[in-house]
């Protein structure tokens, strides 16, 4: 009986009810044709509810989404293939797509009868304007009768994502930018340091142009060398993103998180336009090592879509395995909020003498959190500054009026230790 009434749309409702009332007071009036026009109203919604489950509703969803990753504002077409599964042709079904919020409102299309086996295709847009990961899907359905008296819904299965990407915006090309130690991979730093026409000799291999062979050095060894022009050792840029809880504050885009995403995808960006090779390193809890490293801008921004705030002990993982990738120097940027006096120590020890490091820690407080102030009176952010700056660091505290161009500016706009 609940089934049967849930299955009842207002329309319907009020024919069963009146159609009771009628067959009770006919009965007991004695009047036929008040109880016949309540057993026709009754017989009519029995129609309806017969009329509307004689079809089966098995239909198979595809989804696609053109681009799958997405810059932010960035309009994704969704294409939605159904099919028929059922040996019987399917009625007309109204259909509303259960998407993100972010994405905007719930598409809402007809599909009409398809025959065993057919497919009938539907096309809408989708736009964000947050990064992250949104879903779509289920397909939800709904069937009426001709009536309208019953109403028959489903939710087809089936999901897609589409990812937004953060954005990332143009950076000032500072004049210490150009410099930097730490090369990247195997490569030893005189192939640096000596330009891209470096060569080496190795003994001759089976299909190798006989016009790079070394005639003295053959002559030399008495066996055939050929040169081989060595790869030039690319410096290294570890950018190092915090995504505590206990570090940010605000919410949705106006947050210290989303400022700090943003600036990250920026940096990664930029250097690695200026012949940097990229080393991102996240929060990852579910990471055996609890950090996730990227290396590239591709995959760097992919994550950077994903991440949301994690526990306060993350940014330790952070530190442990980016020691491993700054053990030969190289360009290190910090983005993120406040340290305790341990973090930051440890952060500091990652720039290796000779190379540079810069930081832009957010003020929490600016972006709606509380203040957080040492016994001098200094925010955290203040401290956390200092700290780094007495081991060499470049720094700049942010506040939400505090632009990625303008901190990056700031840090980079000045000569960086260690760099000459």
């Amino acid at each position: 009986m609940r089934t049967i009434r849930r299955s009842l749309t207002t329309r319907g409702a009020a024919f069963a009810g009146c159609g009771l009332v009628l067959v009770a007071s006919g009965v007991l009036l004695g009047q036929r044709d008040v109880t016949r026009v309540g057993v026709l109203l009754l017989a009519l919604v029995a129609i309806a509810l017969v009329l509307v489950r004689r079809h089966g509703l098995r239909l198979e969803v595809r989804r696609t989404a053109v681009p799958a990753r997405v810059a932010i504002d960035e309009r994704a077409v969704v294409s939605v293939a159904v099919r028929n599964a059922e040996g019987t042709t399917s009625p007309v079904v109204m259909a509303e797509e259960s998407i993100d919020y972010a994405l905007g409102d719930r598409p809402r299309f007809v599909i009409p009868a398809l025959r065993p086996g057919t497919t009938q295709e539907v096309q809408y847009t989708v736009r964000s304007h947050t990064r992250g990961v949104h879903r779509i899907g289920p397909l939800g359905i709904r069937v009426r009768d001709p009536f309208g008296l019953t109403l028959r819904s489903a939710a087809v299965g089936g999901q897609a994502e589409v990812v937004v990407l953060p954005r990332v915006v143009t950076l000032p090309t500072g004049r210490s930018l150009g410099s930097g130690i730490g090369s990247e991979g195997t490569v030893p730093h005189m192939v640096a340091l000596h330009g891209e026409d470096d060569q080496t000799i190795r003994e001759y291999r089976d299909g190798d142009d006989l016009r790079r062979i070394h005639w003295p050095a053959s002559a030399r060894t008495g066996e055939l060398m050929v040169r081989q022009e060595d790869r030039p050792a690319k410096r290294r840029a570890v950018i190092l993103l915090d995504s505590r809880a206990g570090g940010h504050a605000g919410s949705g885009r106006s947050s210290s998180l989303e400022w700090c995403v943003t600036t990250a995808a920026s940096v990664t960006a930029h250097v690695q336009a200026a012949g940097y090779a990229t080393h991102l390193l996240t929060s990852d809890a579910g990471h055996d090592t609890g950090a996730h490293h990227d290396e590239g801008l591709e995959t760097g921004l992919d994550t950077l879509a994903r991440i949301t705030t994690g526990p306060d002990d993350g940014l330790r993982a952070v530190l442990h395995a980016a020691s491993a990738v700054t053990s030969q120097g190289g360009l290190v940027v910090y983005v993120g909020g406040p340290l305790s006096d341990d973090d930051a120590r440890a952060l500091a020890a990652l720039r290796q003498p000779g190379s540079a490091g810069v930081a832009m820690v957010v003020d929490p407080v600016s972006f709606g959190g509380r203040a957080r102030r040492s016994a001098d009176g200094e925010t955290a952010a203040a401290t956390t500054t200092e700290v780094l700056r007495a081991s060499g660091w470049t720094t700049t505290v942010v506040d939400s009026r505090t632009s990625p161009a303008t901190a990056w500016s700031a840090v980079v706009g000045a000569r960086l230790v260690g760099v000459r």
